[in-house]
């Protein structure tokens, strides 16, 4: 007789089983264990099949993990250059130097402003010479088209992207400004790209999500008609639809915890690869950025959505095939 009985006599001498509630939730507890144990031996015995189905749920969940750690590094860089660093001060071409000069130091004095750097007119004009290719052609200027300029690197307190803006309209107003010009427009423009980035994601993965649940849902419905006369047997000798579901559960179960390593191996294999291409990408531009990949955190969070899937998908199934089985 099982450990999980004991037995006592009643009044008449006979023998009655009583089960405490400790044993109930250990039989409970050993019968889970057990139709876990046979829904993996269930998968061992159909291999590639049940491979097909994990590399299905596991690959699929690769792509949205790896534009996830994309759009992380996307959003790292974006706010390394949230705030703009500099202000070009152009300055009106009736000043003298001695006017310029003053009016650099009046801006460099001003506790928004950090520093100040002066480009004048023939320094600009040489360099613009140098850079632009048109040479020869600037040598038939009559005059120097271009004025001097200052370049404002705002303080620290003001250099947030509102802050910086007001600076830059207050340096407008002046006087001897002729245009002041925060050039914002690129990280406005680098912000929009990394929501449209997101936007796509979250749609993507959330279609990867219902094919994964629609294939293990699939999945589930052909293993429980493969099995339909024994579940009638099973209904016949008294099983209920919750013990006859079980098995199919934790193979959905075991899907997920299959496939989610499956998608821990794919996901780091294609960062590293992608990692190589960063590395030289960085290395062109003297950059010592570097691409990061899953936490720890991350990885946890993905296994519980492999889980998941798994579960919901064969809970679907279940749910509406194993009612639909009864004996005749």
């Amino acid at each position: 007789m099982s450990l999980l009985f004991r037995s006592k006599k009643t009044d008449k001498g006979a023998k009655a089983t009583q089960v405490t509630g400790f044993r109930r939730f250990m039989m409970y507890f050993a019968s889970h264990i057990q139709q876990a144990v046979g829904s993996l031996g269930e998968l061992w015995r159909t291999p590639f099949a049940s491979m097909m189905t994990i590399a299905v749920l596991g690959l699929s969940l690769t792509l949205p993990a790896t534009l996830y750690v994309v759009v992380k590094n996307s959003q790292a860089v974006g706010t390394q250059w949230d705030n703009p660093a500099e202000i070009t001060v152009f300055l009106q071409k009736s000043l003298n130097a001695q006017q310029v000069e003053t009016f650099a130091r009046r801006v460099e004095m001003m506790d928004e402003v950090a520093s100040v750097q002066h480009i004048g007119r023939d320094e600009a004009l040489r360099e613009f010479r140098d850079y632009s290719g048109f040479g020869s052609a600037i040598d038939y200027l009559e005059s120097n088209p271009l004025p001097d300029v200052l370049v404002v690197t705002p303080s620290r307190e003001y250099s947030a992207a509102g802050r910086a803006a007001t600076l830059q309209r207050q340096l407008a107003g002046e006087s001897e400004v002729s245009e002041a010009k925060l050039d914002q427009d690129w990280i406005e423009r680098l912000h929009a790209l990394i929501r449209l980035v997101e936007d796509a994601l979250g749609a993507l993965a959330l279609l990867l999500c219902i094919a994964v649940v629609l294939i293990v849902g699939n999945t589930i419905r052909l293993g429980i008609l493969n099995r339909r006369d024994e579940i009638m047997i099973m209904k016949l000798v008294g099983a209920t639809n919750g013990y006859i579901q079980r098995p199919f559960l934790y193979t959905g179960a075991w899907y997920g915890i299959i496939g989610g390593l499956i998608a821990w191996l794919a996901t780091f294999l294609l960062i590293w690869w992608i990692r190589a291409a960063v590395l030289r990408v960085t290395e062109l531009y003297d950059s010592q950025f570097r691409l990061q990949g899953l936490t720890f955190n991350e990885l946890i969070i993905l296994w519980v959505i492999a889980v998941s899937l798994g579960l919901l998908g064969s809970w679907i199934a279940v749910r509406r095939h194993v009612a639909e089985i009864e004996p005749r």
